[in-house]
């Protein structure tokens, strides 16, 4: 994992020199790398995009900024992604036995589920030999955070990744992500 990036999900200059606080990050992106075991889906679906709305596959989205993001695209990827609950655990453990330990562990699994996130896009490009726009996910600007529902039922994400929703639209296990992806 890169450094820079757990220090800035950290909330520090990637300059620092405080060695505890390297320590800390480097320890913190050894535990996540040896104790999550990434998992990942996606499908692809025709799409449709109008003023302020977007179909993809059977399910209608509400949001003119992710109409923008997919104006001129025919098809779109719909994924998700996590580090699974082991990650969830190891956070919550630290939380309660040292808090320095947790904040860096936070950043590092946002580093990683990044770094999942981006590998599962060049796979997706190196098998269907396409561009893809920036991904987007429910809760972006205007896109509410209830669509979550239709990105699940769309990729069968709780089935096939052992992601689940809350009744207030949160993941678990929370270093989760799901995106739609305009193919170009």
């Amino acid at each position: 994992m890169d450094r820079a990036e757990i220090l800035r999900y950290m909330r520090t200059s990637s300059k620092i020199t405080d060695e505890k606080v390297l320590s800390l990050a480097d320890k913190a992106a050894e535990i996540v790398e040896n104790s999550t075991e990434p998992k990942t889906i996606y499908r692809v679906f025709d799409c449709d995009v109008s003023k302020n709305e977007v179909v993809i596959g059977t399910e209608k989205f509400i949001s003119s900024h992710l109409a923008d993001n997919l104006r001129g695209c025919k098809r779109a990827v719909v994924f998700g992604a996590t580090l699974g609950t082991a990650c969830d655990r190891i956070i919550n453990k630290a939380v309660a036995t040292d808090v320095a330990l947790a904040i860096a562990l936070q950043a590092a699994a946002a580093c990683r589920i990044e770094e999942v996130c981006d590998e599962l896009e060049k796979q997706i490009i190196r098998e269907l030999g396409v561009s893809l726009r920036q991904r987007y996910s429910p809760g972006y600007f205007d896109l509410d955070i209830s669509e979550q529902k239709k990105v699940f039922e769309l990729v069968e994400i709780t089935k096939r990744i052992g992601i689940t929703l809350t009744d207030t639209f949160e993941m678990l296990p929370t270093k989760s992500v799901t995106a739609i992806i305009g193919i170009e």
